[in-house]
């Protein structure tokens, strides 16, 4: 009898945590969802003030940022439909989730990149001013972009090249729970994951922390609070706090390997606060202290 009690026991405490683990699971589905329509709406809001106002449309500073709302707008899709099949385990097939995650990885990528061409575009324009209408043109902008997804996706093609020289060729006609690391085979995949990363992060910091002591330097010289140096030095202290938020998401590789029961809550709440909000605060903060797209929101919101 009293093994009986402890197996009922048991079981209702399992039927218990299971239910604890469902409704924390759809509390975090639905914050994740309605941050989505949150931030889905405000990236609009942005890319309406951009297409539909000619001269920021000629900025290259303004180019970029409007790329960067795509790229994060992308990476957020990617990163929620893969969340959610992983999450209801959802087995699609190798070849569309190998496409699903290197858009992911490189979208995410791509936007430390973002910031690193905008700072030296801010470089450009206090340093050198007679050159920066020379250098910053829209299409050279457009160029740049076009670089920055190469370098984002050339990782991945060498990745690609190695799995398929690894695997037979029936491994990309199984279906499969997706996951970046069920796409690693060799050690060699890993390795280019990791120096690519942290490697393009390093010289991101790099990048930004060097234009932003050459802008204070200038701004120091110039002895005005109101000038355009000082401007661009808060500009870039801006784009440093934004690759602070990009890296929040690195948490996330040190949580993966646990296994335990509530893995699901903890991946749920590492994709909300690490992935999701770091996306929202950067256009949010962006947006809202830029002259430009700040009056052309009250604009749009007025009417």
């Amino acid at each position: 009898m009293n093994i009986t009690s402890i197996d009922s026991y048991m079981t209702q405490l399992n039927l218990h945590d299971t239910s604890v683990n469902e409704a924390l699971k759809t509390i975090f589905i639905l914050l994740t969802f309605l941050f989505f329509c949150f931030f889905v709406y405000f990236v609009v809001v942005l890319l309406i003030a951009y297409f539909t106002t000619p001269h920021v449309q000629e900025n290259p500073r303004y180019v970029l940022f409007a790329h960067m709302l795509i790229n994060d707008i992308l990476f957020v899709i990617m990163g929620i439909v893969l969340f959610v099949f992983y999450t209801y385990a959802i087995y699609i097939p190798v070849t569309i989730c190998y496409v699903m995650v290197t858009l992911a990885t490189a979208t995410f990528k791509v936007t430390p990149y973002n910031l690193a061409i905008m700072a030296l575009e801010r470089y450009i324009a206090i340093c050198f001013p007679l050159r920066h209408v020379m250098f910053c043109t829209t299409e050279r902008s457009y160029f740049i972009i076009a670089v920055m997804w190469f370098v984002g996706l050339l990782p991945h093609i060498a990745d690609f090249i190695i799995l398929i020289v690894s695997v037979e060729r029936s491994f990309f006609f199984q279906d499969l729970l997706c996951r970046q690391d069920y796409l690693i085979v060799q050690p060699l995949q890993a390795s280019i994951r990791s120096i690519s990363s942290i490697g393009s992060l390093i010289l991101v910091a790099f990048v930004i922390l060097f234009t932003y002591i050459r802008v204070i330097v200038i701004t120091r010289k110039t002895s005005s609070k109101s000038s355009s140096a000082s401007k661009a030095s808060r500009t870039l202290m801006l784009h440093a706090i934004q690759l602070l938020l990009c890296l929040l998401s690195l948490p996330i590789t040190i949580t993966e390997s646990y296994n335990g029961e509530y893995v699901i809550i903890l991946l749920l709440f590492n994709f909300l606060i690490f992935v999701c909000l770091p996306r929202l605060l950067s256009p949010l903060i962006y947006g809202i202290r830029d002259e430009a797209f700040s009056k052309c929101i009250r604009r749009m919101w007025k009417q």
